[in-house]
C-alpha cells in the first residue's frame, strides 16, 4: 500500500514540478524557499567556487540568480534552459542589474554549442536528464580539454528542529532526498568520457552531494 501511495505521489509531483517550472514558473522561488527552509538559493551558490572560468555553461539556469552571481564577479557565463519562462525570469533578473545576459533555449541532450567552447559546465537541482548518455556524451563534446562538469543533483536538511526534521521527512517522501549510489554516478560518467570524484559537502544544516567530473 506504501509503494502505491508513492507512485501515485511521484506521479503528481512530475506534474507539479513541470508546471512549476513552466507555466508557474512565477511561483518557484517562493516554493523552493519554502521547502527548503530558505536554504535553496544558498545551496544553488554553495557551487560558485568550484566555477573558476573563465568561460562557463550553466544547464537549467532556472530564474537565474546563479547566472546573476556569476555575472557580478565577472564571469562569462551562457545558460540553458528549455523553459522559456525560466528565461524570461533570468532576463529581467539580469537587466536589473545591468548584467550581461548570454540565455539560451534548449535541451541537455543536444547542447547548440561547438566542440571544446567551455572551462566548466554546471547544473545544480537537474531532473534525471543529467544522468541520460545524450546529455553527458553533449556535455563532453562542449568542455574543453580538462574542462570539469560540477552538478548538485541532491540536498539533504540535517538540522535537528522539529521544522527541519519535517522538512526533510518531506523530501524523502517525495523522492527529492533521493539517495545516489556513488558507483552508478561513475559509471555513467566514466563512459562518457570522465574522471568523476563525489564530495558530500556538510552546510551548517545541510549535506550537499556534488559531482566533479573531469574530461580528460
Amino acid at each position: 500500500m506504501m509503494a502505491f501511495i508513492q507512485r501515485v505521489l511521484t506521479g503528481f509531483l512530475r506534474i507539479f514540478f513541470d508546471l512549476l517550472y513552466h507555466q508557474m514558473a512565477w511561483t518557484y522561488d517562493l516554493v523552493a524557499w519554502l521547502v527548503s527552509l530558505g536554504r535553496w538559493n544558498s545551496w544553488v551558490l554553495s557551487v560558485t567556487d568550484d566555477l573558476p572560468g573563465p568561460r562557463i555553461l550553466e544547464l537549467g539556469h532556472g530564474p537565474g540568480h546563479l547566472q546573476t552571481t556569476l555575472a557580478r564577479q565577472g564571469k562569462s557565463c551562457v545558460g540553458l534552459d528549455l523553459s522559456r519562462q525560466m528565461g524570461r525570469m533570468a532576463k529581467k533578473r539580469l537587466e536589473k542589474e545591468n548584467l550581461i545576459q548570454s540565455l539560451v533555449t534548449g535541451m541537455g541532450q543536444k547542447l547548440p554549442f561547438e566542440n571544446n567552447s567551455y572551462n566548466q559546465v554546471v547544473a545544480t537541482f537537474p531532473t534525471e536528464y543529467i544522468f541520460q548518455t545524450d546529455t553527458l556524451n553533449e556535455i563532453h563534446r562542449v568542455l574543453k580539454p580538462g574542462g570539469a562538469f560540477v552538478a548538485l543533483p541532491v540536498a539533504w536538511i540535517t538540522g535537528g528542529n522539529l521544522l527541519d526534521r519535517a522538512a526533510a521527512l518531506l523530501f524523502k517522501i517525495t523522492g527529492q532526498a533521493m539517495e545516489i549510489q556513488d558507483h552508478q554516478i561513475v559509471q555513467a560518467f566514466q563512459a562518457a568520457g570522465f574522471e568523476t570524484h563525489i564530495e558530500r559537502r556538510q552546510l551548517t544544516t545541510s549535506l550537499l552531494l556534488i559531482i566533479h567530473a573531469q574530461k580528460s
